[in-house]
């Protein structure tokens, strides 16, 4: 090829999800929904705690990532550790979130690379299971540092079970959506 015609060659980046492959465009893609679910948690999440409720968004900002992206598992629980680099500017005990966070990014990973990685209920099922194993983590640990008695964990459980049903809600309602927006 002449270099007048590699000049005027058209240079193209391909945005297409390969299993994983984790490049710039899906990097983006998470750092936009750990902020958006960012803000959701220190605006409507915060409104919502009333209820007794405390949506995680950025639990379904990266359940929703590693479904649109599906990353390796390895690259999943870094996804997880990303959501907890930005847990700490809210969090009651700073660095738990580094565990419980890559735990449940763990468990969406898994379910990522599963056979039951084209079912409709995946989205769901993921993200309940994901917040659940994230939140029973931080009930129990967190009870644990902060030297409470065992027993108060079950205080918690369903403060834990009703996030884990919201989530799952919230990521099933915007799995479409986003992926006819990002083209996957």
């Amino acid at each position: 090829m002449s270099e007048e015609n590699k000049k005027n060659q058209v240079r193209t980046v391909s945005t297409s999800a390969e299993h994983g492959k984790l490049g710039v465009s899906q990097l983006i893609l998470v750092a936009i929904l750990l902020a958006a679910g960012f803000i959701l948690n220190m605006t409507l999440g915060n409104a919502l705690a009333i209820t007794g409720i405390k949506p995680q968004f950025l639990i379904a900002a990266y359940c929703l990532g590693i479904l649109l992206i599906c990353p390796s598992v390895s690259q999943g629980v870094l996804i997880g550790l990303l959501a907890a680099v930005v847990c700490q500017l809210t969090t009651s005990i700073p660095g738990l979130n580094f565990l419980t966070e890559a735990a449940g990014a763990l468990v969406m990973a898994l379910f990522v690379v599963s056979p039951l990685a084209h079912k409709k209920a995946l989205p769901f099922v993921g993200a309940f299971c994901s917040t659940l194993v994230s939140g029973l983590l931080f009930a129990f640990l967190g009870t644990l540092i902060m030297g409470a008695a065992l027993p108060t964990v079950l205080v918690k459980l369903p403060l834990v079970f009703g996030t884990a049903i919201f989530n799952a809600i919230v990521v099933q309602a915007l799995i479409i959506p986003l992926r006819k927006v990002v083209g996957r």
